[in-house]
């Protein structure tokens, strides 16, 4: 009699070490820990690190590339070793008005959140360039904006927002003594938002293909109005030069369709979101769909 096959795995010291690491999570949530510090966290990274060297970890690594027959990515490319964009980070001056606007208003679902970090790690991990750069210029950190969290007056409280095909994560710096969520924020907001600004980035949502675009953009300024979300403005495509104007334009104003040249098939329009963020909204119809299209492919094909 012939018995079946049973192909029996045997689990490498990497894995090992990620049970334990969830192990110890899961008791710490059960048991009902005080709220972590960056260095609490760290501690346990440190602990396992101790444990098992690193030297072993990367042998450990290569022992299960060369069992599966993938390729060592440390040796590669930098751009092999990356599976691409996790999240976009927006610091909001309200987080309770922000969460708000990108779950409820746009359609995200909380993934996670967290707060309360504080102490030297999660400073130094942040915010060493300012520091550097205060230096530079013999200023207090402050003055440029630069939070204490080494000190822990200031604190860093993040939220994660998942969407079709990237997260969001919302930050906010906020001084001790404020309440985590509230409107408390520790710098003042930026007074120029001028997308032409250097540095200056944008998250940019895409409407499904059967949306009336000027529509979505009327209801959106509308449902935030309800809200009081006072600073969800979208431009038009016609000159306006008061926000009377700018609300009283037609609605096929609302966005701008480009019906030539390499763009032929995008639809845009520049918004500003609930914190006064920099926002686009697109649509992408043929012939410009399938260019991005072929290029996604053709980046799969490529990378694997």
């Amino acid at each position: 009699m012939n018995l079946p096959h049973v192909a029996v795995r045997s689990y490498t010291l990497t894995e090992v070490k990620f049970c334990f690491i969830m192990s110890i999570h899961h008791h710490s949530a059960e048991t009902e820990m005080p709220r972590r510090t960056f260095l609490k966290k760290a501690s346990v990274a440190a602990a396992v690190g101790l444990a098992a060297p690193s030297i072993v970890s990367r042998t450990a690594a290569a022992d299960d590339n060369r069992v599966l027959g993938r390729p060592n990515l440390n040796q590669g490319s930098l751009g092999a070793r990356l599976q691409g964009i996790q999240h976009f980070g927006l610091t909001v001056q309200n987080m309770s008005r922000a969460f708000e606007f990108y779950t409820e208003v746009l359609g995200g679902t909380e993934i996670m959140r967290d707060g309360d970090f504080q102490g030297e790690r999660i400073h130094n991990t942040l915010l060493t360039d300012q520091e550097i750069e205060a230096r530079v210029r013999q200023v207090d950190p402050q003055t440029l904006g630069v939070p204490d969290l080494k000190g822990g007056a200031q604190r860093l409280d993040v939220r994660f927002v998942q969407f079709d095909n990237v997260v969001v994560e919302l930050l906010q710096y906020r001084n001790a003594d404020q309440p985590a969520g509230g409107g408390g924020t520790f710098a003042e907001p930026l007074d120029h938002m001028s997308p032409a600004f250097p540095r200056m980035m944008h998250i940019c949502f895409h409407l499904r293909d059967e949306v009336d675009f000027n529509q979505f953009i009327a209801d959106l300024e509308a449902e935030s109005a309800r809200r009081n979300m006072t600073q969800v403005r979208a431009n038009r495509v016609i000159s306006v030069t008061t926000e009377e104007a700018r609300r009283g334009a037609p609605i096929e104003t609302n966005s701008n369709g480009i019906t030539e040249g390499p763009s032929n098939g995008w639809r845009l329009i520049y918004c500003k979101g609930s914190e006064g963020e920099q926002l686009e909204f697109v649509q992408a119809l043929s012939p410009v769909k399938q260019v991005f299209e072929g290029a996604r492919k053709a980046r799969r094909g490529t990378v694997g």
